[in-house]
C-alpha cells in the first residue's frame, strides 16, 4: 500500500523522534566502544527515519521471509545508524547494540556483515553496496518476479567509485524500477570535502545520464524525504534520491566540520550531545509489512546430463565448461552472467538454452561479480564468466564475496600463455594466487573436458567462493565419462611403487607432464604424473606418496607465475614434513611475448623439453 504523501505535524514529531533515537543512539554505541563513525551515521538519520518508518517493507521477526524489501547500506562505514535502526524496530536490543558494539565476538562488527541474519552481504569497502543491490533487484523483477524493493544507501565519497556507476548503468539499462538509491550527500570525505561538496546539480545530471530518476532533496527535510521515497516506490526505473546533507548532523559542536571522520565523541561530548539530542529513547518502530509472497511451486529436481567426450579427442575446457553450463541448466537456480564474453567463455551455450535466465554485463567485470553476489542472496546459484585476467579488475568485489560468505562460481578463461598470440595483456598469470587467497575459496583447473564438465557439476552445490580454471585450446580427453572428480581430490596418470621423479601439473601442463614422462620412459627414467585438477583444497595425501615413493624428486609444473599458484600451493601442503623434499619448480618467471602456445610455453620454461631435463636433473 502507497505512503501517504502529506504528513501531518503529529506524523513529523514521531519521525524527528525517531531520527533523534537513531541519532542518540549512534553516538552512544560509538562512544562507548571509543570507536566508529557516528559523523556519517548522523547525516543520515534522517532518511533512515522515514524509510524505516514509512517505505520499508520488511517483516524483521522473519529476516528471510521471501516478500522481504532489502536494506543494504553501501556506506557500511555508518554502521551505528544501521544498528540503531536494528534496535528500533526491535532485531536487537539496547544492551546488544550499546554494550557489544565493535567488541571481540560481537555481531555487530565494524562494518556489516551477514552475521545478522538482516545484513544481505558485508559492505564496508566503499562503491561495493549498491552493485550488489542491482543484482538483487534482477533477481526480483526477472526471475522472483515479486515486489520487494531494494534500497541502498550511499555516501557520497564512494561516488568517486567507477563500480557505482556500473551499477546505475546496468540499473538503467535492465530497467530497475525495484531499485532506490539514497545518496547522502554530507560534503565531507574522510580527509576534508569531497569532489563534488554540495554540487547537487553535477550530481543529478551524471544520474540521469545513466538512465535514472534523479529526485534532489533538502536531507533534514523530513515531508520531502517522505514525498521523494514515496515516488521513487512507484518510479517506472531506477531512482537516485540526492539528499544534501551536513555531516554531524544534530550536535551544533562538530556540525560540517573536518576531522572528525571516523572519530567517536568523547564521554563529555557525547552527553552533552545525548542531552541536546532529548536524551536516550526506546522508541519502537512499527514499519509496513511486505505483501505475502506466494508459495514457491518448487519444480522438480531434473537430473543433470553431463556432456560426453570420446577419449584421445582435442577438447578445449572453455568448451566443456559451456557445454556443462547448458547441462546444469536443469536446475531452476542455475543462472549465468557474462562480461561480454561469452562467446569466447562459452557461456553462449547456456544463453542459447536459458535466455531468461542469463544476464550480460558488457565490460563491467566489478558490477558482474557484484550481481553475482546479489543474485545468490535471493537464493540462486550464479556462474560468471570472464578472461581469467580480468578478474583482477573486480578482485575486490571477490574478496568481499568472501567476507559475505557468497556462494558464488566464477570461471576465468584464456589462462597463462597457453593462449598464444594473443600477448601478455590477455594472459591470467596471476589468477590462482588471487583466487587461493580469498577466505574460504574452492580453486579448480581441469585438464580436460570429462573432468571440467564434473568439477562444473559439483559447483552447482558448493559453498562459498569457486574458482574454475579453463583454457583456450584444445587438449586430449583423458578421462572416461564416468570418472568421478572430488573437490580436494587429484587423479594419477602414471605411477608404481619404483617411480624415480614425481611431475605434478594441473591444465594444460598435466599434458606436458604425460609427454615429458613418456619421454623419460624411453630413458629408462620412470616418472610419475599427478593430476592436481583440485588446487585449494589440495590432495595432500598424494603428494605425501609421492614424496615418500621418489624420495622427495618432485617437478612442479604450472603455466603461471612461481608466486602464489600451484607450486605454492604443494610446498605449503608440505611445509611441515620432516624429511627432506627436492621440489623443482618451473612456472612463467618471464614477460611473456606473442607466439604459438608450444613456442611460448617452451620460452617460459614449462614446455616438455624443459619438463624432461627438471626431472633428469633431479634423479
Amino acid at each position: 500500500m502507497e505512503a501517504e504523501r502529506t504528513l501531518g505535524e503529529e506524523q513529523l514529531t514521531q519521525l524527528a523522534e525517531v531520527a533523534a533515537q537513531l541519532r542518540v543512539d549512534a553516538i552512544r554505541c560509538s562512544t562507548k566502544a571509543g570507536s566508529g563513525h557516528p559523523t556519517s551515521s548522523l547525516s543520515a538519520a534522517d532518511l533512515l527515519a522515514v524509510l524505516i518508518s514509512r517505505h520499508v517493507r520488511y517483516d524483521w521477526a522473519e529476516p528471510h521471509n521471501r516478500a522481504n524489501d532489502h536494506l543494504i547500506f553501501s556506506k557500511g562505514h555508518a554502521s551505528p545508524l544501521l544498528y540503531a535502526v536494528f534496535k528500533a524496530v526491535g532485531a536487537i536490543s539496547d544492551e546488544e547494540l550499546v554494550d557489544t558494539y565493535r567488541q571481540f565476538g560481537s555481531r555487530l562488527q565494524g562494518h556489516p556483515t551477514p552475521a545478522l541474519p538482516w545484513v544481505d552481504v558485508a559492505t564496508g569497502s566503499l562503491g561495493q553496496g549498491l552493485p550488489v543491490g542491482v543484482g538483487i533487484a534482477l533477481a526480483g523483477r526477472y526471475l522472483d518476479q515479486l515486489p520487494y524493493h531494494v534500497w541502498v544507501l550511499c555516501g557520497d565519497s564512494e561516488t568517486a567509485e567507477g563500480s557505482v556507476w556500473e551499477a546505475l548503468d546496468k540499473a538503467g539499462h535492465y530497467g530497475l524500477r525495484n531499485l532506490t538509491v539514497l545518496v547522502d550527500v554530507n560534503r565531507l570525505g574522510q580527509r576534508g570535502p569531497t569532489e563534488l561538496e554540495w554540487d547537487l546539480d553535477t550530481y543529478r545530471r551524471r544520474v540521469e545520464a545513466f538512465g535514472c530518476q534523479a529526485i534532489v532533496i533538502d536531507g533534514h527535510d523530513l515531508a520531502a524525504i517522505d514525498d521523494a521515497l514515496g515516488r521513487a516506490r512507484q518510479a517506472t526505473g531506477p531512482t537516485v534520491v540526492l539528499a544534501r546533507t551536513v555531516k554531524g548532523k544534530g550536535v551544533p559542536e562538530i556540525e560540517n566540520k573536518p576531522d572528525w571522520h571516523g572519530k567517536p565523541l568523547k564521554p563529555g561530548l557525547a552527553e552533552r550531545a545525548i542531552d541536546a539530542l532529548g536524551g536516550v529513547r526506546q522508541i519502537r518502530v512499527t514499519g509496513p509489512q511486505p505483501e505475502p509472497a506466494p508459495p514457491t511451486g518448487a519444480p522438480a529436481a531434473q537430473p543433470i546430463e553431463l556432456p560426453r567426450y570420446d577419449r584421445g579427442a582435442k577438447v578445449a575446457t572453455r568448451n566443456a565448461y559451456g557445454d556443462a553450463l547448458r547441462a546444469v541448466g536443469v536446475r531452476p537456480n542455475v543462472v549465468v552472467l557474462d562480461g561480454e564474453v561469452s562467446d569466447s567463455t562459452r557461456a553462449d551455450r547456456f544463453t542459447d538454452a536459458y535466455p531468461d535466465r542469463y544476464f550480460e554485463m558488457f565490460i563491467s567485470e566489478q558490477q558482474m561479480v557484484a550481481a553475482a553476489v546479489g543474485l545468490q542472496v535471493r537464493g540462486y546459484r550464479p556462474f560468471a564468466s570472464t578472461f581469467a585476467a580480468f578478474f583482477s579488475r573486480a578482485y575486490d568485489f571477490v574478496r568481499m564475496a568472501g567476507v559475505s560468505r557468497a556462494d558464488i562460481a566464477l570461471s576465468g578463461s584464456h589462462a597463462g600463455v597457453e593462449i598464444g598470440a594473443d600477448g601478455p595483456s590477455q594472459m591470467g598469470l596471476e589468477d590462482l594466487a588471487a583466487m587461493r587467497a580469498v577466505q574460504g575459496s574452492t580453486v579448480l583447473y581441469p585438464s580436460d573436458a570429462v573432468s571440467c564438465a564434473a568439477l562444473v557439476a559439483q559447483m552447482v552445490d558448493r559453498k562459498g567462493v569457486n574458482y574454475l580454471r579453463i583454457t583456450r585450446g584444445g587438449h586430449p580427453v583423458l578421462y572416461d565419462n564416468d570418472e568421478s572428480f572430488p573437490v580436494g581430490g587429484s587423479k594419477l596418470l602414471r605411477g608404481g611403487d619404483d617411480d624415480r621423479v614425481a611431475l605434478i601439473g594441473a591444465g594444460v601442463t598435466v599434458h606436458n607432464c604425460l609427454a615429458a614422462a613418456d619421454e623419460l620412459a624411453s630413458a629408462g627414467i620412470k616418472a610419475r604424473v599427478i593430476d592436481l585438477y583440485s588446487v585449494k583444497p589440495l590432495d595432500r595425501e598424494r603428494l605425501l606418496a609421492a614424496v615418500r615413493d621418489t624420495g622427495g624428486r618432485l617437478v612442479v609444473v604450472e603455466d603461471h607465475y612461481p608466486e602464489g599458484g600451484l607450486g605454492s600451493a604443494v610446498l605449503e601442503s608440505l611445509a611441515d614434513l620432516a624429511e627432506p623434499i627436492r621440489l623443482t619448480h618451473l612456472a612463467v618467471r618471464g614477460l611473456p611475448t606473442s607466439g604459438t602456445p608450444t613456442e611460448l610455453m617452451d620460452q617460459a620454461g614449462i614446455g616438455v623439453s624443459a619438463i624432461v631435463a627438471a626431472a633428469r636433473a633431479a634423479v
